[in-house]
């Protein structure tokens, strides 16, 4: 509640306090108006970064500016040099704004002086207290340019500080505290424009944000209307999805019953066509006839073997890959060539590959290929180690006759070699499902040199499990 009454002269704050009632007599330059952007004016802050700015802003203007890092230094610079306003911080030490502004309008001397205090103006009884102590305009912080050079020019541009004794003084009460108001009509009109100036002035500025913050919210409503459409149409994408690899599955099941069908019959006829083949190499003693029904039994024989082994490859892609330990994929192998004089040696194998579930068979074809090819083979080695940038190097090296440059490509082609030829074919196959590569770049005559090469997510430490 903010009540107002008059008070006898004598009771005045500051009019109680021997301002003179004609600061003429004693202040030469009373009553005169320098132009704006002449003469010096005092910059009292104790933060040498505002108090350089300010400077600076003032200096912009045509004026000389002078520091003072606190009020009581002030009070001996105006005394020794007078200023043509000052500019005054209100929490310093020694001596705040307020005192400071006490002291210079108590002072005949220097009570015409303009002070502006600069404020936070976070409370408006900073505006009550500044009219109390005589204040004649207000600066708010932050400083804005052009806030800074109006009111130096409306400050110095306004008339003399005479009428401050003319009228009677005010008690005004305020948010609980009694405050003396012996400032003049006009300069209390003057700082409650400048405050309603500043207070229209954020008012427009919270306008403003409000108008941008509206059509930042338009558009994160139109962003979420976007992502919600984006969202319903993944999820009838991943509904389709969802029946496409159902019926793929289904298809893919059964084309594996009719492969399996079809393998049994064949592996039927093939056995009846050995049966066949024994009776006729019973019955024929014309050596040129055995000689092709020897070759036929060959011939018999490498459809059965082909027919077996493709029996193991049906699942191929069928099942999701898994997070797969090489070493344990290894142990059957050990056990495997037991009695073979082979030993199998791993290192740096402390990692998990992203492999289809058929990847065992991979390290099968691999010592398969050592024990139909390497002819003097007596080691395997299995290990791991870093490849390129973010890839890893899974590595299958014995000590045989290794391959031939000129068959490094070829022992990947469907076909190719002197079994079934599917072996390495299918193998670069299970681990192309994944993306990992596979290549022979070990030296002929020293043994052979597989290494996979798998990408930067398809491999994983153990401590690093999802």
């Amino acid at each position: 509640m903010l009540v107002t009454r008059s008070l006898p002269d004598e009771n005045a704050g500051i009019a109680s306090q021997n301002i003179p009632t004609n600061p003429g007599e004693h202040d030469v330059t009373a009553g005169k108006k320098p132009e704006p952007g002449e003469g010096r004016i005092l910059i009292v802050e104790d933060s040498r970064t505002q108090a350089e700015y300010l400077r600076h802003l003032i200096s912009q203007a045509g004026y000389t500016a002078t520091v003072a890092e606190d009020g009581k230094n002030a009070l001996k610079m105006i005394h020794k040099d007078r200023p043509l306003l000052v500019l005054t911080d209100i929490v310093m030490p020694e001596m705040d704004g307020y005192q400071l502004c006490r002291a210079i309008k108590t002072d005949p001397k220097t009570c015409a002086i303009p002070v502006i205090i600069v404020t936070q103006l976070y409370d408006p009884s900073d505006v009550v207290k500044g009219l109390e102590y005589g204040a004649d305009n207000f600066i708010v912080k932050p400083y804005d340019p052009e806030q800074v050079y109006a009111r130096i020019r409306s400050t110095l541009q306004a008339p003399g500080t005479a009428d401050d004794t003319t009228q009677p003084p005010l008690e005004l009460e305020f948010a609980g505290t009694t405050h003396h108001i012996s400032a003049g009509r006009l300069k209390i009109l003057n700082i409650l424009l400048s405050t309603y100036d500043f207070a229209v002035r954020k008012n427009t500025e919270l306008q403003e944000a409000h108008e941008n913050m509206s059509g930042l919210n338009e558009e994160l409503t139109s962003s979420v209307e976007e992502l919600q459409y984006a969202n319903k149409k993944l999820s009838l994408e991943n509904t389709e999805r969802g029946r496409v690899e159902k019926a793929l599955a289904d298809a893919n099941r059964k084309l594996n019953l009719m492969t399996s069908i079809t393998r049994h019959d064949i592996s039927n006829q093939t056995l009846a066509l050995q049966a066949y083949i024994d009776l006729s190499e019973r019955a024929v003693t014309d050596p040129a006839v055995l000689q092709y029904i020897q070759k036929l039994r060959r011939i018999a024989t490498t459809i059965q073997k082909q027919i077996s082994f493709t029996k193991q490859y049906e699942d191929i892609g069928v099942h999701a890959p898994v997070w797969q330990d090489p070493e344990t994929l290894v142990e059957p192998l050990r056990s495997f060539l037991k009695g073979t004089g082979i030993t199998i040696i791993t290192r740096d194998l402390d990692l998990e590959v992203y492999a289809d579930p058929l990847l065992s068979k991979v390290f099968e074809n691999l010592v398969d290929n050592s024990l139909r090819h390497g002819k003097q083979v007596q080691q395997i080695t299995l290990s791991a180690m870093p490849g390129e940038p973010g890839t890893m190097i899974l590595r299958y090296e014995d000590d045989g006759m290794g391959v031939a440059d000129e068959d490094k490509t070829k022992i990947f082609q469907k076909g190719f070699g002197k079994n079934t030829g599917l072996g390495l074919f299918l193998s670069r196959e299970i681990l192309g499902i994944t993306g990992i590569t596979i290549q022979e770049n070990g030296t002929p005559g020293k043994g052979a040199r597989f290494e996979m090469v798998i990408p930067p997510d398809g491999f994983r430490r153990p401590g690093l499990r999802a």
